[in-house]
């Protein structure tokens, strides 16, 4: 938006005097479809008070207040960017208020609704996941889908669910991809969530010893209202990250009735061979069991089997 300053000097140096700069300022303003709704609605506001409140009205016309241009600009060009001005009279008082145009609305909305999902290194496409893009064309992924809109369903009811999901197929089928879409609709229902790919958490929790954040972190895991783990068994694991910081943080959330989702390419029962095995060799079916027995209690399992979509 052009100052109102610098349209005077501009008007000034066209060598017309002030009052026929005043006059031509004063019936452009008047002209405004927006400025006659408003006077039309306000009768009784005398003609001396729009005069002495004339710069308010030309602030007020001279600015974008239809959302529709924003997308060009429009608001940005404000006097506030982002924000519209809206005109309150108080008898023979002129107010001039800016508010949040909607786009500002929606920028803020998206800003707010972001922070509901954390994550520790997973792609931006997984996190842009939508419920509307999972791919219903394959029956195989028909039961997968079906469970998930069941527990998508029961957010309406403004509950969450004690227990999460665990999606295991084969690699690519698209168990990533699920989670970051029941993450997004979790975001929609105001719940947060932290989504996790399990080789980079188990990196991220040993370089944690150094810096003395080791338990922060595991605290934030286990209160955070939504736990998803991603591609666990990917790897071999220690039995301290097993025991102290994996069984540590799924015994609270067992205990609090806090869901966890998971994917893996490992079924619970091939996932516990593999968890007993220590990144050292050695076999620890016992503790392994006790891992398995816990997730059983915060998931239920959902089979995915596809084509690789990644192919």
């Amino acid at each position: 938006m052009e100052p109102i300053q610098t349209s005077l000097k501009k008007w000034m140096k066209e060598n017309r005097t002030f009052q026929t700069v005043y006059v031509e300022m004063k019936q452009e303003i008047l002209a405004d479809p927006d400025v006659i709704e408003i006077l039309e609605n306000h009768p009784s506001l005398r003609k001396e008070s729009i005069d002495r409140q004339l710069m308010k009205l030309y602030e007020y016309h001279s600015q974008n207040k239809n959302c529709d241009n924003c997308s060009n600009g429009g608001c940005s060009n404000n006097v506030l960017p982002g924000y519209k001005p809206r005109i309150e009279i108080n008898d023979q008082e002129i107010h001039i208020y800016y508010e949040k145009c909607k786009y500002t609305i929606e920028h803020e909305k998206q800003q707010k609704r972001s922070k509901l999902i954390k994550s520790l290194h997973m792609p931006k496409e997984i996190l842009q996941a939508s419920m509307w893009e999972l791919d219903d064309q394959d029956p195989k992924r028909h039961d997968a889908i079906r469970k998930v809109i069941a527990y998508v369903n029961t957010l309406d009811t403004g509950k969450t669910p004690e227990k999460g999901l665990y999606f295991y197929g084969p690699f690519g089928v698209g168990k990533t991809y699920f989670l970051g879409a029941i993450a997004n609709e979790l975001a929609d229902h105001h719940i947060a969530c932290m989504l996790i790919y399990m080789p980079e958490f188990v990196r991220e929790m040993k370089a944690s010893l150094g810096d003395d954040s080791l338990q922060d972190k595991i605290e934030q895991f286990k209160t955070i209202p939504v736990l998803m783990i991603d591609d666990i068994g990917a790897e071999s694991i220690s039995a301290w990250f097993r025991d102290e910081i994996l069984g540590s943080i799924l015994q609270y959330r067992m205990m609090e009735r806090l869901p966890v989702f998971f994917s893996s390419n490992y079924s619970l029962s091939q996932l516990e061979k593999h968890l007993s095995i220590t990144s050292k060799g050695d076999v620890e079916e016992l503790k392994a069991g006790r891992i398995i027995e816990r997730m059983k209690q915060l998931s239920d399992q959902v089979p995915l089997f596809s084509e690789n979509r990644r192919k």
